[in-house]
């Protein structure tokens, strides 16, 4: 690849960029004089789980390595015990210590998924601002004014709205700021909502005069699996990178057509021209929408678990949903209750979460035992061993004594 080609495909998929020529200067230095850059990124390990969100720029950052970059991988020890309130509409609960230390430790493993461990250092923000003290503290408080942080639309709606903002929140985006003057990056990257705390760092290198002035790439939200929210576990519509491969390529194979190719685009290792012509030939009807899906579940999934275990996970998703086959493997529960109530042995197995969601779903031809659909909610299940499923996806082995 050319300069021009790998700054093409370095803008793919983001939403924003500040100081695009200092970015294509690093690059052709590296080339030019074989001479690394440092791209910084900052999270507060608030949650031990990664999910396909925030690999949104972490891939990012895997492809700046191959053009010369160092990443530094910051993980904000100390800036988590005080919280991030980017986006919050009240002030987020403090971490103690031994949590924090605890989700780190996770954050490490599961980044070296992605990024290149050779190329990567990582960094707790605690070894430089416990040194700060009470003057630089201060120091570093005289540098914006109350003005400017209400400039920032969370804190201005809070503001408005009467609601509080703790002190110490405004000291968090200086603080996040200081953490690029320690490190001397030249890039920071992070997602649209970190705007306002990824431009402080650049206004305060300036400000402690390192000598430069980071650039910024901000990378989109993704959108979780309902295709309109932001993919978060507390909305239930996340991947987890972390997840077995069959859940994983399952709940690929759920995404919209129209999500897949948002997917595509910021999820793939594939080209631009690559996707391009998939796209080209899904509209011109010589790609089937689902085979396009498929070969994007099994990328991902062989990413975070191997091109073996990704074969298996579709081989097992074709067999349970395309042949109408039992899955290998079920959750297996034991009722002591001869005979058990359908209902209640539904809720005993985890598959619906009360009395009349179990109704319900039978009411809908929803529920099958051993294969063969049921309609009685008034069913008694004598001694023996059953398969419970409900729809195409749920499924639990059940053993009545």
């Amino acid at each position: 690849m050319n300069i021009q080609e790998i700054i093409q495909e370095l803008k793919r998929g983001v939403a924003e960029i500040i100081d695009m020529e200092r970015i294509e200067f690093l690059i052709k230095r590296f080339y030019d004089k074989n001479e690394n850059f440092y791209v910084k990124i900052g999270l507060d390990p608030t949650a031990p789980d990664l999910h396909l969100g925030h690999t949104v720029v972490l891939q990012k950052m895997a492809f700046l390595q191959k053009h010369g970059a160092i990443i530094q991988f910051l993980i904000g020890d100390f800036t988590a015990q005080i919280g991030d309130p980017s986006g919050k509409s009240e002030t987020r609960k403090k971490l103690d210590v031994k949590t924090v230390l605890k989700n780190a430790k996770t954050y490490e493993e599961q980044v070296f998924k992605i990024l290149d461990s050779s190329k990567t250092e990582i960094k707790f923000n605690s070894n430089w601002i416990n040194d700060i003290g009470a003057s630089g503290m201060i120091e570093l408080a005289s540098t914006f004014s109350v003005a400017r942080m209400l400039e920032r639309e969370d804190f201005t709606k809070r503001f408005k709205s009467g609601i509080s903002i703790s002190i110490s929140e405004f000291l968090y985006p200086l603080l996040q700021g200081y953490d690029s003057v320690e490190m001397k990056s030249d890039i920071e990257m992070g997602g649209t909502d970190q705007k306002f705390n990824l431009l402080m760092g650049r206004t305060l290198q300036r400000i402690y005069n390192i000598g430069k002035e980071q650039a910024i790439i901000m990378m989109p939200l993704l959108e979780g699996l309902d295709g309109v929210n932001k993919m978060s576990k507390s909305l239930g519509n996340y991947i987890g990178i972390t997840e077995d491969p069959n859940t994983m390529y399952g709940k690929l194979l759920s995404i919209s057509d129209d999500l897949m190719w948002r997917y595509y685009e910021l999820l793939s290792e594939k080209s631009i021209s690559q996707i391009q012509e998939i796209k080209n030939g899904v509209k011109n009807g010589n790609i089937h929408p689902k085979n396009a899906k498929e070969a994007l579940a099994l990328e991902i999934t062989s990413k975070y678990h191997g091109e073996k275990a990704a074969n298996l996970a579709k081989i097992e998703f074709d067999n349970v949903h395309s042949k109408n086959e039992i899955p290998t493997e079920i959750q297996s529960f034991t009722i002591k209750e001869n005979p058990v109530w359908i209902v209640k042995a539904l809720v005993e197995c985890k598959m619906c979460a009360t009395n009349s969601e179990a109704r319900r779903k039978i009411a809908e031809n929803a529920v099958s035992i051993n294969q063969s659909k049921i309609s009685d909610d008034k069913m008694e299940l004598n001694a023996g061993e059953y398969v419970l499923q409900i729809g195409k996806k749920s499924f639990a082995k059940l053993k009545v004594v």
